[in-house]
């Protein structure tokens, strides 16, 4: 199998099992960066939902013996609006599932993402983040990671350089402004 068989076959089943649920989510991290162009080799996918508490049961309890879960991490992870990961075993991938947690720059990348193809001949589709939130959370990680991730940086740097003059800059920047990250912005513009 190649990566891409690899990412699919680990992120298929829990996208599907979302989705079953009616659970609003989207790709995001470097499966998305790459997807807009910063192209690169990761053993994890980002995936960012709305999951209730109400359906924690539900989620856990669709998985086979092809994933580990934890149901207390995962329990934890929707009261914290936080994160827990399943892993994909017979491949080792593993699914990072972020809660969101309703900011304002969080509702707008649910609603911004975009249906879209991954994988070869069709692979699966999936809603992604837009290359524009996708920076601004990349920017977001640079900060948290108290800016010493030269993958992150690179990451947004190779998006602005492939995508350049079609992104919406005045977005990302209203964006980036409402969770602490303007200043990066302004920096990572500035070096493009």
């Amino acid at each position: 199998m190649s990566d891409t068989d690899d990412l699919i076959a680990a992120l298929q089943p829990v996208a599907d099992t979302l989705r079953r649920l009616g659970v609003r989510h989207y790709v995001g991290g470097s499966v998305a960066s790459a997807f807009h162009g910063a192209i690169r080799s990761t053993m994890d996918v980002d995936l960012i939902c709305d999951l209730p508490e109400g359906q924690v049961s539900a989620f856990c309890g669709a998985f086979s013996d092809d994933f580990y879960v934890s149901r207390s991490s995962v329990e934890d992870a929707v009261r914290r609006k936080s994160c827990f990961n399943l892993i994909h075993l017979p491949t080792a991938y593993k699914v990072d599932v972020f809660v969101s947690r309703g900011r304002p720059f969080d509702l707008e990348a649910m609603n911004r993402a975009t249906v879209e193809s991954l994988g070869e001949r069709g692979g699966m589709s999936v809603p992604i983040a837009t290359a524009e939130d996708s920076v601004v959370s990349k920017l977001e990680w640079f900060r948290l990671g108290d800016e010493t991730s030269e993958r992150q940086w690179e990451d947004v740097k190779k998006i602005v350089a492939v995508l350049g003059e079609s992104l919406d800059i005045e977005h990302m920047r209203r964006m980036a402004a409402s969770i602490g990250v303007g200043d990066l912005l302004d920096k990572l513009l500035a070096e493009a």
